[in-house]
């Protein structure tokens, strides 16, 4: 396995020094060594940070590295192909890509254990890498990956034109990195099970992508509640389901659980999100990305309570104990307009959490007929 200090330096070795993305738990290794870094700048969504990058190149005129998993290639495609590319601006760009849901060699029978919505990716990955004008070479424990950066930066240099390293499960070996921890406040798994006891059977929750939605599963399977909707991929576009939702079922109270990484990668859905009065927005805040490895999220001061207001809800409160989420949970059941709830929480979550047993159609099928 590659020990990802050693990466980090063979990279800079290169003149490839700046690094901006999102965390992927295949890159955890690498990301936590980030995490300290001066020349290292977190970003809210992977096509922003492609454009952080194209600001970095216009400054000093050298190549950034955006890392990302490639479930966030569909957001840098856009930056990609009308920005980057070489009928544009020409702008050489590394990319550093964890490969979830990759298929082993050509046998599509044969796929790596991954959750569901990473297995179509997985497989559309390199075809979606050369549609858009990306030169990748696969990276694993035993590539020579001196070599892979020394050819790929120089194919960058000379053609003025973004590369990747497609990066497989397990390349890069455990380092002595310390994950963040906020301790002090209620775990996320506490606070979910708080909010379904405060609340009807029948008020349909849509769930963000990550551990929170695998917590909710579990919790809903001892409860027997089977009207949630579990946005197992696309994340930061929660809130956007549930708006949908609210917007076409406005006698009914429509609830939304979120993550502070997921809300802030669509930030600007919440303006849309905010004029439905039937709609609760529970936005968890545990400071970090927890289900790719705990690294730090982009903007970890932001208070969303009052961010919250300015973005159009009528009512946002900030709550830290088990008494005060009932108590906002109640009263937003009974108040007229958009209600936003911050719940502080402490990072970390239970091992072996479940992930779906049954294909995800199943679950739609569930929530509809609940609905």
């Amino acid at each position: 396995m590659i020990d990802p200090k050693k990466f980090i330096k063979i990279l800079e070795k290169n003149k490839i020094s700046f690094f901006t993305g999102v965390p992927d738990s295949l890159l955890k290794e690498f990301c936590l060594c980030l995490e300290k870094k001066k020349n290292h700048l977190s970003s809210i969504n992977e096509g922003a940070a492609v454009s952080i990058g194209v600001g970095y190149h216009l400054a000093k005129k050298k190549i950034p590295l955006v890392y990302l998993q490639n479930s966030g290639l569909g957001n840098i495609v856009n930056p990609v192909v009308s920005l980057v590319n070489k009928n544009i601006f020409q702008i050489p760009i590394f990319f550093l890509i964890g490969w979830r849901g990759e298929i082993e060699q050509k046998n599509i029978k044969s796929k790596k254990k991954d959750e569901p919505q990473h297995i179509f990716q997985g497989k559309i990955t390199r075809e979606l890498l050369k549609t858009i004008g990306i030169k990748y070479k696969i990276l694993d424990s035993k590539s020579n990956y001196k070599t892979q950066i020394r050819d790929l930066k120089k194919y960058a240099s000379r053609n003025s034109c973004p590369v990747a390293l497609l990066v497989r499960k397990n390349t890069f070996k455990k380092s002595k990195n310390i994950i963040l921890k906020r301790d002090g406040f209620l775990k996320r798994e506490e606070i979910v099970n708080i909010i379904l006891r405060s609340v009807s059977k029948n008020t349909p929750v849509i769930s963000t992508t990550g551990y929170l939605s695998r917590e909710l599963m579990k919790l809903n399977n001892k409860l027997k509640k089977t009207n949630d909707f579990y946005s197992v991929g696309g994340m930061g576009h929660a809130i956007s389901i549930a708006t949908g939702l609210a917007f076409c079922k406005k006698k009914r109270k429509i609830i939304c659980l979120d993550g502070d990484g997921a809300a802030l990668m669509h930030l600007g859905a919440q303006v849309s999100a905010s004029i439905n009065d039937n709609l609760i927005h529970i936005l968890i805040n545990n400071g970090v990305h927890d289900s790719v490895g705990g690294q730090r999220i982009a903007g970890s001061g932001i208070k969303f309570k009052n961010l919250a207001k300015e973005l159009g809800y009528k009512n946002s409160f900030l709550c830290k104990s088990e008494k005060n989420i009932k108590n906002r949970i109640k009263s937003a059941f009974k108040q007229k307009g958009s209600c936003f709830l911050e719940i502080l929480s402490s990072a970390g979550a239970k091992k072996g959490l479940i992930r779906p047993d049954k294909p995800m159609i199943y679950y739609k099928k569930q929530f509809i007929k609940k609905l």
